[in-house]
């Protein structure tokens, strides 16, 4: 049975492994180098999710198939300039022969759950160019494009 529920210290091995091949899988595609380099989280990852953790403003969440840790999720609340509160979901990710199960609509349930109760205005997150299943997952789950980052790249070999 697929399922959602809070992290805790004892799944940060899992959640290292997790995080370690969800940046191998971005690495590779585009715009995936900058979200390693800029965006993903840095190391030692069990320090920075542990630190997560203990963050009040901040929700994670390991997603289950029978109870084993196939998935994470991670949602962080920031105050805007008005007062308002905004949430952002910096990491989700399911092993890729966990998808398309409910592991990851489990996991963004309780990450907008959890929104929902600190009154957020709403939510972001991310999706690489190209990651045409993670667009749809997010576009399924009622989310839709706010902004797009443009890049020029100038390195010579790109």
């Amino acid at each position: 049975m697929e399922g959602s529920r809070l992290a805790t210290r004892d799944d940060l091995a899992d959640i290292v492994r997790l995080a370690e091949a969800m940046r191998d899988e971005l690495s590779a595609m585009r715009g995936g180098e900058l979200y390693r380099d800029r965006d993903a989280r840095a190391e030692p990852l069990d320090a920075a999710f542990g630190s997560v953790m203990g963050d009040d403003a901040a929700l994670v969440v390991v997603g289950t198939i029978d109870d084993v840790p196939v998935g994470f999720g991670v949602v962080e609340v920031a105050t805007l300039r008005t007062g308002a509160s905004l949430g952002r979901i910096t990491e989700l990710f399911v092993e890729e022969g966990a998808r398309s199960v409910g592991v990851g609509e489990a996991m963004a349930g309780d990450l907008v759950a959890f929104c929902h109760a600190r009154e957020c205005i709403g939510i972001d997150t991310f999706a690489l160019p190209g990651h045409r299943a993670a667009k749809n997952f997010f576009e399924e789950q009622g989310f839709t494009a706010r902004s797009l980052v443009m890049h020029r790249s100038l390195r010579e070999d790109d």
